[in-house]
């Protein structure tokens, strides 16, 4: 089960999460035979769990298996048992660019490459009880930093790079704005991690959070502590900085100077 306060990061970014599948044209196919094939193709058992297809430079970041469905939802063919998928479980990941990688019996492995490495596995299967037709057994997932580009310039989480320009995991540090749906989108939301030594820290110049929610008002003239270090993190031209002295702010320098980012009280999330 995933921490507390990533249950929180993904409500206060939610409203994007969806907005990104509900833009997809619902026709267009999820399976390309012309996608890029992985370096190696999975040879394990498909009766077992999709994570065995992965090839994660990080954690793996979500793993599961699907809930029963009706005769109404049963996919007729493996491509619309994968469709399925992505009704059932709702998932932060493309939903076009698939391809099969393998087939054993009735079962067949979809999965979603990028730079010739398998960030989503699906395993679809045809029958089982509470499962007619064709519906997914197993999912997993790599970090949403490792899918491709093209998805995550419009996804829900802003991806920032390390010192050496690589795209840090969403786990370890990432931001975006707030949620839509409680009007939040003028404010944005930085978490330092996920789990118990994780922190939320959140930018509302004008106001549009909860009153109380911060444990400090935001600063957008602050000055950087003395023991202020830079963690080499970046999104653009956002350089993260963090005080052990202030352990409650986050200070992100930018061209303009240096802002305060308050952290958030417990409780804090879009409901």
């Amino acid at each position: 089960m995933r921490s507390r306060l990533m249950a929180v990061a993904f409500g206060v970014l939610a409203v994007a999460v969806t907005a990104v599948g509900c833009d997809e044209n619902e026709d267009t196919r999820v399976v390309d035979d012309a996608a890029s094939a992985p370096a190696t193709a999975y040879s394990g058992p498909l009766s077992d769990s999709a994570e065995r297809a992965l090839e994660c430079e990080s954690k793996v970041f979500s793993k599961g298996g699907a809930d029963r469905w009706g005769e109404g939802d049963a996919g007729a063919s493996p491509e619309e048992g994968l469709k399925l998928y992505f009704e059932i479980e709702q998932p932060d990941v493309p939903r076009t660019g698939y391809r099969e990688e393998r087939r054993e019996g009735d079962r067949v492995l979809y999965s979603l490459d990028a730079d010739g490495r398998t960030k989503v596995a699906v395993i679809v299967a045809k029958g089982g009880e509470g499962r007619p037709g064709w519906g997914p057994e197993s999912s997993a997932q790599c970090d949403p930093a490792e899918l491709p580009e093209s998805y995550t310039d419009s996804g829900p989480y802003e991806i920032w790079t390390d010192e050496r320009g690589r795209r840090v995991p969403v786990t370890e540090v990432h931001s975006g704005e707030g949620a839509e749906h409680c009007d939040w989108q003028k404010a944005h939301v930085l978490s330092t991690g996920w789990g118990k030594g994780g922190r939320l820290f959140a930018r509302d110049p004008e106001g549009v959070l909860p009153p109380g929610s911060l444990t400090a008002r935001y600063d957008g003239s602050a000055r950087l502590p003395g023991d202020a270090r830079d963690t080499g993190y970046r999104y653009g031209d956002w350089e993260l900085w963090l005080s052990d002295a202030t352990p409650t702010k986050a200070y992100v320098r930018t061209p303009d100077g240096v802002e305060a980012w308050p952290a958030t009280k417990e409780g804090f999330g879009c409901r």
